[in-house]
């Protein structure tokens, strides 16, 4: 059972991850790879805090998720005032320094990564209750992102996204709604995170590097951006396969590059035959009495 723990655990955390960077690339259409350094931020911060300075970990997790939130902003305002564009080159350097610096700093674990993280939940309540603590997660993470996709903040958003200048004519701030969104879904991440810590105990630089950007995006993509579900739908099938995979009894070796080869591939196949993914977005300002928007 203990398996099947850890895969639920592991899919309700990538929906998590999925459904924020939705919010992010789908409905905020910022475009950024470095989701899973905030995803990286929020575990190191709550499993540092927590196994050094004694902090309690429940709160060592809120401070890892804001935490996530002030390194957001920090990478997004200075990007997003020259052009949308320079997110992305940003973004791509700022994954790949703080990566490069946990790995050459005594205090995150270095390239060994961090042991010894405090558990939560698992020993004194059982595993049971941790997996359930991280569905009702991934719950609240979805409802909220559809919440902000279909209500006021949403409607900026999309006209933010669509026509940027239209929308600065009005009145409206842009960088705030995008600085605003990119902290929001990169907080999210960060939470996920220190729940991920927490669980499995031990983290490391390699497990928060390019591969799980193509992860992450791939669950978007082929899920379907800008839906509610179908990042959802992606976040199952494409933590299912990789699981599945590993049943080859396939050599390390192999196995790595097989899994990025499936998520690139996807992401190119679902480009050019199915560019809506799985499950195709809705318009989201049909009535709101409309059973089937999505």
């Amino acid at each position: 059972m203990e398996y099947f723990y850890t895969v639920i655990i592991l899919i309700g955390l990538y929906v998590v991850l999925a459904s924020s960077f939705n919010l992010i690339i789908g409905y905020g259409g910022l475009i950024s790879i470095a989701h899973p350094v905030f995803y990286a931020i929020g575990a190191y911060t709550s499993a540092l805090l927590s196994r050094d300075f004694g902090v309690p970990i429940v709160a060592s997790m809120f401070i890892g998720a804001a935490v996530a939130v002030i390194a957001s902003i920090a990478l997004a305002l200075p990007s997003l005032r020259v052009s949308g564009d320079y997110l992305l080159i940003a973004s791509i350097g700022f994954q790949l320094g703080l990566l490069e610096l946990i790995k050459n700093v005594s205090w995150t674990g270095g390239a060994g990564g961090l042991t010894n993280i405090p558990s939560f939940l698992v020993q004194s309540v059982g595993r049971e209750t941790y997996v359930a603590l991280v569905v009702v997660v991934a719950v609240l993470s979805v409802w909220l992102v559809r919440s902000i996709a279909h209500g006021p903040y949403g409607r900026a958003l999309s006209a933010m996204r669509d026509d940027e200048l239209a929308y600065s004519a009005l009145g409206r701030n842009a960088i705030a709604t995008k600085v605003s969104v990119f902290a929001l879904g990169s907080g999210l991440a960060g939470f996920a995170g220190a729940l991920y810590a927490h669980y499995f105990r031990y983290i490391a630089p390699e497990q928060f590097e390019i591969l799980q950007s193509a992860a992450i995006l791939t669950m978007v993509v082929v899920g379907g951006m800008r839906s509610t579900w179908g990042p959802v739908v992606g976040a199952v099938m494409l933590e299912a396969l990789p699981q599945a995979i590993t049943f080859l009894n396939l050599p390390p070796s192999v196995l790595g590059p097989l899994q990025g080869l499936l998520f690139t591939g996807l992401v190119l196949i679902f480009m050019f035959l199915r560019p809506q993914g799985l499950v195709p977005a809705g318009d989201l300002w049909r009535a709101t009495g409309d059973k089937d928007a999505r």
